[in-house]
């Protein structure tokens, strides 16, 4: 399918300049980073565009250099701006992530009251929302501040009056809550809206109440809540889904090293509705989010492993 002839997908979030470490060791022990930028909804951005679709991200910036460094990568990543604005007395928000031999690096964020924490419900009606087929929320910007919670409840309610499917990735951030249980009524308040949810494994066991659940169980309890389709990612061994009548596993691809896990999850929602929206089978659309998570998961940074569909394609066949 051509890329003018699909609706563009929407996304909403905190993009954030990121100070990648130079030196391996602790961060206060760090002379020197390299700046780049994260974010997990920019990250899907990134990944959907580089696979041929056409993304509009909202979110609220500083007007400082670290949100020139933002700007200038959506733009050369072909994400639209439109609905990106201007805090002129909040900074944008910055992380900084350890360098590691491989796996999971320190991160540590500087994010509290952050241009993207003012996001609200207006922001939301702004949307001319029949140029979109597609709405992707991750449990982090909501968590915020309530004008960002308000918002995400906004953005829901419009896709669903507009008949636009919604993919939701708990992506849970704990010490952004005021609570534990706050944090998990309303993950799973929003799953039970979505048509597609999207959580890891141990997310889903802490959102279920359940520490042993297994995939089969989580994608069901997902189902119980209203999600129409569930898919649980179990790290290396690929991702489960169910959607009440078709079920299993999608074709896994190892990564040859595992450099940097940051980005895994995003890389496997990009690859993931990618397919979804081009129509392909529900095993097909996990096998994709399995691959573009191996390929992430290989490069260092947050989404400079995200492939183009001839990256994307080779890589696949290369693998099967």
């Amino acid at each position: 399918m051509e890329n003018e002839k699909r609706k563009g997908i929407l996304l909403v979030g905190e993009p954030m300049g990121l100070f990648m470490a130079q030196q391996e060791g602790q961060l206060e022990d760090v002379s020197g980073y390299d700046i780049a930028v994260a974010g997990a909804e920019l990250n899907v951005s990134i990944g959907l565009s580089r696979l041929g679709h056409k993304v509009s991200y909202v979110t609220k910036l500083g007007r400082d250099f670290i949100a020139k460094v933002i700007v200038r990568l959506m733009d050369s990543a072909g994400i639209s701006t439109e609905f990106t604005t201007f805090s002129d007395d909040r900074p944008s928000g910055i992380m900084f992530k350890s360098l590691t031999p491989g796996g999971d690096p320190d991160i540590f964020y500087m994010r509290k009251g952050a241009a993207a924490s003012t996001l609200s419900p207006a922001d939301i009606d702004a949307i001319d929302f029949s140029e979109y087929g597609h709405v992707h929320m991750t449990g982090i910007a909501p968590a915020l501040s309530d004008s960002t919670r308000a918002a995400a409840a906004r953005l829901f309610e419009r896709a669903r009056e507009e008949g636009i499917t919604i993919s939701f990735d708990p992506n849970l951030r704990p010490q952004l809550w005021p609570s534990e249980q706050a944090m998990i009524e309303f993950m799973n308040s929003s799953a039970a809206k979505a048509d597609f949810v999207l959580p890891g494994v141990a997310e889903g066991r802490l959102l279920m109440g359940k520490a042993d659940a297994t995939p089969e169980e989580i994608a069901d309890f997902y189902l119980g809540l209203g999600a129409r389709c569930a898919i649980v990612k179990v790290g290396s061994k690929g991702a489960y889904f169910s959607n009440g009548t078709e079920s299993g596993w999608g074709t896994v691809y190892p990564a040859k090293k595992v450099v940097d896990t940051v980005g895994a999850g995003d890389g496997f929602a990009a690859g993931f509705i990618s397919a979804m929206m081009e129509g392909l089978p529900l095993i097909d659309c996990v096998s994709r989010g399995n691959a573009v998570g191996s390929m992430q998961v290989q490069v260092r940074g947050d989404n400079e492993g995200l492939p183009t569909r001839e990256q994307l394609s080779a890589f696949m066949g290369a693998e099967v």
